[in-house]
């Protein structure tokens, strides 16, 4: 099943995107790295593919992960110190900031009244609200009540929206009349680079090049957890559909602006 993550080329074919804005390498916040040392090797990898800088986005996902905003940047202060102490010659991409991933559910609101939702900001600061944008997903299982409101009341309160992996809802095909209403209120989509690898299965794969192909889709992540989904993405720097479609689209990925 996993014959192809044995697999030893790659090539820098991400190098146009410039930044991946959704990873999962701070370590012990979620499920994604471990350590430093496994943040390392995957981010040695990352270079490889042609990733510049990186933009940590743990996890805010009531009650899994009850991240809270005051802590994630202090362990991202922590971080950035081991990692400049411990990478010695390696290359890696440089780690320009850290946001977050919030999962709009139970706590979602806790996160919006106190103002602990951390976001991007593009590096022209016309292009941005003054709130900034925040990355935001859905239940991977099924739909809950009340989505589009929640995304509705953070585009009237002020801040952009990206909705990270669409493809990856089963729940939301490639006609969706919710991310069509979505597109038209002005939120981005961000589609997984291992789903157009079919990393996720076939259904994810096909919806993620329609979405594409549609002139949803602003901006590409690789919603990097561990040393797997590197390896994942060294097969994914190889394909030959995935390398025609970044020579063919422009992706948002290299506007956004260096810290919060």
């Amino acid at each position: 099943m996993f014959d192809f993550l044995k697999r030893k080329r790659v090539l820098p074919t991400f190098a146009p995107l410039v930044t991946d804005m959704h990873c999962h390498l701070l370590p012990m916040v979620d499920d994604g790295s471990k350590s430093v040392e496994e943040s390392l090797e995957v981010m040695g990898i990352m270079k490889e593919c042609g990733f510049e800088e990186i933009r940590l986005t743990p996890h805010f996902n009531y009650p899994r992960f009850p991240n809270k905003a005051a802590d994630i940047k202090e362990r991202y202060k922590k971080f950035c110190s081991d990692i400049e102490k411990k990478k010695g010659d390696r290359q890696i991409p440089r780690i320009t900031s850290v946001t977050g991933e919030f999962q709009v559910g139970d706590g979602f609101d806790e996160y919006l009244e106190t103002g602990q939702l951390l976001t991007y900001r593009f590096t022209d600061a016309t292009e941005c609200s003054e709130k900034g944008v925040v990355l935001i997903e859905f239940s991977l299982h099924q739909k809950r009540m009340g989505l589009e409101d929640k995304v509705y009341r953070l585009l009237t309160e002020g801040y952009d929206v990206i909705l990270a992996h669409p493809e990856r809802y089963p729940y939301l095909d490639s006609h969706s009349e919710m991310l069509q209403r979505f597109k038209e209120q002005g939120v981005y989509f961000q589609v997984n680079i291992l789903s157009l690898d079919g990393f996720y299965g076939e259904a994810p794969l096909k919806k993620s090049f329609d979405f594409i192909e549609n002139d949803w889709v602003e901006f590409l992540g690789t919603d990097m957890h561990n040393v797997m989904y590197a390896q994942a993405l060294r097969h994914a720097s190889v394909n030959k559909r995935i390398i025609k479609l970044l020579e063919k689209h422009e992706f948002l990925n290299k506007k956004l602006a260096v810290g919060n």
